[in-house]
């Protein structure tokens, strides 16, 4: 498990984060009709090498890009292909950064110009969901108290959320103990390890507007809904700390 507790790693661990919110930002921008998904990768690495920092998913287990681009009932995991984006879509754009030995990593739903008020609602919940998550991550509590008001308020407003995929401590790993579901029934034992001061996560939201349940591509990395219904998905790496989590990303 991470445990980040002295001013030097929270300050190398903050400019990893800043780089990646700042990438986002500048995608962000660029997310209009008509864009190509592979020119947002670029735009994505040439910012982070910009910043002498790396891209974290460009060649972890094989994945060949800067970003995962997934585009309406795509989760998460999408390799950017040579496409252009069309109006009414939404975007969920997920990224890494390396920097200074520390990892980062978040992503966020984009509406691709004007999209119906269906996915703007399923946007907007997801959002939320990541920000109720976040406001149980303090000391004392445990993952079962962020998970389970994440999966109470998804499921409140009529959506469902992914089982297969899951939230994660973060430092200089990108994946570490502990898992962070976004469900909390079945209960598993990652749910009752105690939140402490120090502790990096990120927690991440995956959103179905219609079943829980997924699928994935041929190219082994893209995973969609089963339903084919839109799916959305926020994240925010995070830093426990005395008095209330602090976003990094």
């Amino acid at each position: 498990m991470v445990d980040i507790n002295n001013h030097i790693e929270v300050s190398a661990m903050s400019e990893s984060c800043q780089i990646l919110s700042d990438t986002l930002n500048l995608v962000e921008k660029n997310i209009i009709p008509g864009q190509s998904v592979l020119e947002l990768d670029k735009i994505a690495e040439n910012y982070i090498l910009s910043c002498d920092a790396k891209p974290a998913f460009k060649g972890y287990n094989g994945f060949p890009a800067t970003l995962t681009v997934s585009i309406d009932d795509e989760i998460v995991h999408g390799i950017p292909k040579d496409v252009l984006l069309k109006e009414g879509q939404i975007v969920s754009i997920d990224c890494g950064v390396i920097k200074n030995e520390f990892y980062s990593d978040s992503a966020r739903t984009i509406a691709v110009g004007k999209i119906s008020d269906d996915k703007a609602k399923l946007v907007d919940v997801t959002k939320k969901a990541l920000q109720i998550g976040i406001e149980k991550a303090v000391i004392g509590n445990k993952v079962f108290d962020i998970s389970d008001s994440i999966q109470k308020y998804v499921e409140s407003e009529g959506y469902s959320v992914v089982r297969e995929l899951v939230g994660h401590g973060i430092g200089k790993q990108l994946h570490i103990q502990p898992q962070i579901p976004n469900f909390s029934d079945p209960i598993t034992t990652d749910l009752n390890t105690e939140l402490k001061e120090g502790m990096c996560l990120a927690i991440e939201p995956m959103v179905n507007m219609g079943s829980r349940h997924i699928k994935t591509d041929s190219d082994g990395w893209t995973i969609r809904t089963k339903d084919g219904s839109a799916s959305a998905h926020f994240e925010h790496s995070i830093l426990i700390t005395k008095l209330q989590p602090r976003i990094l990303t």
